[in-house]
């Protein structure tokens, strides 16, 4: 269902000029495709957040937070709604003894590397995840044996739906693999993790053998990392290969040839291509195994039945575009 254009004519007016219309989503995430949002809303510090908290409940326009874009898919056709960027103000990360305080907008590997700096130790796995705090928070992103519940002590949460801004303790979050009880309109602008003390040397050698790690075991190019969440005692990766689904390609899209768990989008690709590779591989590995794979990807402006055959899971239905 598209957002009605008088819905979009008053959100327009009434954001002014800290919004731009019809700008490609595309460039934004790290697959590199999708159409443009109706509206953008970039590079936003807490008095724009609010000013698009008081837009949202006035119209009931649709919301879409885009973080540093590399866990989601947009659609072809766009998002029609309003996109938000974080800005630089909420990409602050402070250090108070083993206490780091780092805002929503915050690349991963920029506060592991803060921190390994500065001795602490604890958040060296985040070197090779490229997305930001907030979207790490939101879906409990890990890796190398560890994630955000870790070392994550509280979060500050601005709600675009209600415009509630407030601090909440990590166990209110119920953070979970790869999830969170966070709704799609609930933006993390700043999270505090509680590190250990450490020395800096090795904390950077650690950075460094995660990065020759990834480097040797994970593609390049444009893709959004892992696809699919391992299911419990397997992995995703090898359920998809062992149904001979390395190289697999539906258009200009397909499955790496390094690892099976990441599809690779050519440059002329397209979100449709991605998504309808996510749902070809669902059905041979289902049809190889029995297994039921479920997407890590966020996909954004699909039609209920093409999110559903892909394995996402819809954002809040407050908010969720339907194509």
């Amino acid at each position: 269902m598209s957002q009605p254009a008088a819905v979009l004519e008053r959100a327009a007016a009434e954001l002014g000029p800290i919004a731009r219309a019809d700008v490609p989503l595309g460039p934004l995430t790290t697959y590199r495709v999708g159409g443009p949002a109706a509206l953008l809303v970039a590079d936003a510090g807490l008095a724009e957040l609010a000013r698009v908290a008081d837009v949202v409940r006035a119209t009931g326009v649709q919301v879409l937070v885009v973080g540093r874009g590399s866990n989601l898919l947009v659609a072809d056709d766009g998002f029609p709604g309003i996109a938000v960027t974080l800005g630089d103000s909420l990409a602050e990360v402070i250090l108070e003894g083993t206490t780091v305080v780092a805002g929503g907008g915050a690349a991963l590997p920029v506060v592991a590397r803060r921190t390994a700096a500065a001795g602490l130790t604890g958040f060296e796995w985040a070197v090779g995840v490229p997305g930001s705090v907030g979207g790490a928070v939101r879906m409990n992103a890990g890796g190398h044996g560890s994630d955000m519940a870790a070392s994550l002590v509280r979060v500050r949460v601005l709600d675009l739906a209600t415009g509630e801004d407030g601090w909440m303790p990590a166990a209110a979050l119920d953070l979970g693999y790869r999830c969170s009880a966070l709704t799609a309109t609930q933006v993390v602008v700043a999270a505090e993790l509680a590190l250990a003390a450490g020395e800096a040397r090795r904390a950077e050698a650690e950075l460094s053998g995660i990065v020759r790690w990834r480097r040797a075991h994970q593609p390049g190019g444009a893709n959004a990392g892992s696809v699919f969440t391992n299911p419990p005692g397997d992995s995703a990766g090898r359920l998809i290969e062992a149904a001979g689904l390395k190289g697999h390609r539906v258009g200009r899209a397909h499955v790496s040839t390094k690892h099976a768990n990441f599809i690779q989008v050519d440059d002329d690709g397209s979100a449709a291509d991605v998504a309808a590779l996510m749902a070809a591989v669902r059905a041979a590995v289902r049809a190889n195994t029995g297994v039921d794979l479920h997407a890590e990807t966020r996909l954004v402006g699909f039609a209920p039945e093409v999110v559903a055959a892909a394995g996402a899971t819809p954002d809040n239905p407050r908010q969720e575009v339907e194509g």
